[in-house]
């Protein structure tokens, strides 16, 4: 909820900036922008629950915090490519995989009721999904249609 609440709140802040300086509207760009800091704060997670977030990586997969730690990594390098206009695109298509390779962790952390935050397996389970599939295909649309159709 809180990745979603950021994403609307920058989008609606930064689609004003540009109308204050070219005296248009640049919803593509705001768009990024918002996806930008949305990354961005959600990177931030990656290096503050750690414990929680490496619960939900797939048990065949090694190196769980390191794979956490990388893929905020990841989130930063892409919250930077959907503001460079030569890097854009191909960020934008990484950006729509990396959405997608994401689901299986968060499918992980709604059957074993992970609370990311506590690194408990005491979360919301299922209903987690309801609100996050959603969620995660909104991601995607929003950055396909900012970064890529524009």
């Amino acid at each position: 909820m809180k990745p979603l609440i950021v994403l609307i709140i920058v989008f609606g802040m930064s689609v004003f900036a540009p109308k204050l300086t070219t005296h248009k509207y640049d919803f593509p760009l705001s768009a990024r922008i918002a996806m930008s800091a949305m990354l961005l704060f959600t990177a931030m997670g990656h290096f503050i629950f750690t414990k929680g977030m490496a619960m939900m990586v797939p048990d065949f997969i090694p190196f769980k915090i390191e794979m956490v730690y990388l893929t905020g990594i990841i989130e930063i390098v892409a919250a930077i490519g959907l503001l460079i206009p030569g890097l854009r695109v191909l960020t934008a298509w990484l950006l729509i995989l990396f959405f997608l390779l994401l689901l299986p962790s968060n499918i992980i952390a709604a059957i074993k009721q992970i609370d990311i935050e506590k690194g408990t397996l005491n979360g919301s389970g299922l209903n987690y999904l309801w609100f996050r599939i959603p969620l995660q295909i909104l991601f995607i649309v929003w950055t396909y249609i900012s970064s890529i159709r524009f």
